[in-house]
């Protein structure tokens, strides 16, 4: 368990974080069309991730917007934007916001990828959603 805060005030996050240089945790997450995705449908590329609890708070929007950009300058990696959002939600922020260059895929049938990788907000007004990594 990981200790973070909120306004201020303590939450905590279920699980451990991966360690640097093991394997990454395979996940089960819904895509813009609504398909699932895992770890392998990226095999052969590197992989960018940004964690966050939703594309609805301005942290989180402008962190989408800022990988967007780095992923224009830089094709080669895979930049992967996960959050507990409806694939609907994403699709419409991505597509007023004219972001064409990354990922985004959705928590919305489980939790299992943010309790497996360590980022599962367990109490709090946030309980359900993922930490910002």
């Amino acid at each position: 368990m990981t200790t973070i805060t909120l306004r201020g005030q303590p939450i905590h996050t279920g699980g451990n974080l991966p360690k640097i240089h093991a394997l990454a945790p395979d996940f089960q997450l819904v895509n813009s069309d609504l398909e699932l995705r895992s770890l392998k449908d990226f095999r052969g590329r590197k992989k960018l991730f940004n964690i966050f609890p939703s594309i609805d708070t301005p942290v989180c929007a402008l962190s989408t917007k800022k990988f967007n950009d780095h992923a224009r300058q830089h094709p080669e990696p895979v930049f992967l934007m996960v959050s507990a959002d409806l694939p609907f939600a994403q699709k419409r922020f991505c597509g007023i916001e004219g972001l064409a260059n990354v990922v985004t895929l959705s928590m919305m049938r489980d939790r299992d990828f943010a309790r497996d990788w360590g980022l599962l907000v367990i109490d709090g007004p946030l309980a359900g959603l993922a930490a910002r990594a």
